[in-house]
């Protein structure tokens, strides 16, 4: 989703948007975001389910699939609920309220303003409807929480995962969605960029996987077992459904179909293959041989890391965003993970987290304003310029973004595991894990 601006200059340095009065309808830039909302749901099912289910043992894909394709259906029903209210909410500066609540009032043949009722520049106007903001944000939502299962993958009971997700979304994912993407949010004060999600999705979701991972432990016979990937063919398809369907997350981001969505899409392209080739040369210095998962790796690597910035950057910026992505994240899935003992089965935090990070900080040294601001206002633009651009605070700004999300979603993540392991246990006992998570969990076997 957009980093819109802070509430100070909203209204006025809002990209292409120079409203006499009040904004109208735009069938062009509702049809791209009904696009971008199939496109970003794509990434999840059957995208994430396909990407993780190649890369578990056989015996658990059934289960794997599983998981990306119930939270797909139960953050659906908790976001129409209460989690859209809870994170677009005008609420306070932590948390949204509850006036959403079950879609209340929401208004589906209009155009969406983003903070209605906040007053002033606090107040974001869009040209599409609410519905379609809504589900767009919905699919954010959704595969947010879907990536935190690969840091659990082989060994989680569906159950615990069930009755994880649904308070994870709520209390944590929303209030972050509304801290970083709403005008009365904390993190939007500050003035803090984040684009499309690289604070409120991966960063997120990376933490909540690294925290899940240490709870639960490692796996059954980690470190000596073979726990090679099952299907890399499914794996890699399931990553080239996640970087065609990253044009919507990152380009729909714009909420409209103008110069910013292409300079999104452009971007999203050129760090995707930089990640891709970054991370196969690392792996043919360090290992001796490229390969296709890290290939895919790479791939996902520099498309997390150019989701914060995709708005802000040209693409030279993202050529170097894409490459270090790729170089950072397989330190990270190699050597750091193997420093630190866990286990993230299938990289979360490796790949979502650490590239989250290296994307949101090198947004706040490539962050180029001037793209943005259409009124020649050189104050706006310096304010949402990154390090290279003069403004050296804005690293400060950034690092602090990072910080603000990463310990809210550690601590919450914990202490809501702790919680649903005293209900239902978190983990299969070992006997159900050496036989695999489709039979034990699920009554079904693949093949």
């Amino acid at each position: 989703m957009n980093k819109f601006l802070p509430a100070s200059l909203a209204l006025a340095a809002w990209p292409g948007l120079a409203w006499a009065a009040e904004p109208a309808l735009d069938a062009g830039n509702t049809a791209w975001m009904l696009a971008s909302t199939v496109l970003v749901l794509m990434m999840t099912i059957p995208g994430v389910a396909f990407f993780y289910a190649g890369m578990v043992r056989k015996k658990n894909v059934l289960g794997t699939m599983m998981q990306s394709f119930t939270i797909c259906a139960l953050v659906a029903v908790t976001w129409v609920v209460a989690g859209y209210s809870i994170a677009f909410g005008n609420g306070n500066q932590y948390i949204g309220d509850l006036t959403k609540f079950m879609l209340n009032g929401i208004n589906w043949n209009g155009p969406f303003i983003l903070g209605a009722g906040m007053g002033g520049e606090s107040e974001v106007p869009t040209t599409i409807p609410e519905t379609v903001f809504m589900m767009f944000q919905m699919t954010f939502a959704i595969i947010t929480a879907a990536l935190i299962t690969g840091a659990v993958a082989d060994r989680m009971k569906f159950s615990a995962m069930i009755l994880f997700v649904v308070p994870w979304s709520l209390l944590v994912y929303s209030p972050v969605a509304h801290a970083v993407w709403h005008p009365a949010g904390i993190i939007w004060a500050w003035g803090a960029l984040d684009f499309a999600g690289g604070t409120v999705v991966h960063i997120n979701a990376g933490i909540a996987g690294l925290v899940a991972a240490y709870v639960l432990g490692k796996r059954v016979g980690y470190g000596h077992d073979n726990m090679s990937p099952n299907n890399l063919g499914l794996a890699m398809l399931g990553a080239c459904l996640l970087w065609v369907g990253w044009f919507g997350f990152n380009a729909g981001s714009a909420l409209a179909a103008d110069a910013r969505a292409g300079m999104a899409m452009a971007v999203t392209m050129i760090a995707a293959a930089a990640g891709t080739l970054s991370w196969l040369l690392a792996e043919s210095v360090f290992k001796g041989k490229p390969s296709a998962l890290g290939a895919i790796s790479g791939a996902v690597a520099g498309l997390v890391a150019i989701t914060p910035a995709s708005g802000w950057v040209f693409p030279g910026p993202a050529l170097v965003i894409g490459l270090a992505a790729g170089m950072i994240c397989f330190w990270a899935s190699t050597s750091l993970k193997k420093a630190l003992g866990y286990d993230d089965s299938l990289d979360a935090w490796g790949v979502h987290g650490v590239g989250g990070v290296v994307g949101a900080m090198l947004t706040g040294v490539f962050a180029v304003g001037t793209l943005y601001v259409t009124d020649g206002d050189a104050a706006k633009a310096m304010a949402y310029s990154g390090w290279l651009a003069g403004n050296a605070d804005m690293l400060m700004i950034q690092a602090k973004s990072i910080l603000a999300v990463a310990v809210y979603s550690a601590v919450a993540t914990f202490i809501l595991l702790k919680i649903v392991d005293v209900m239902v246990g978190l983990r299969v006992s070992e006997e159900e894990e050496r036989e695999g998570l489709d039979v034990t969990q699920h009554g079904e076997r693949l093949g």
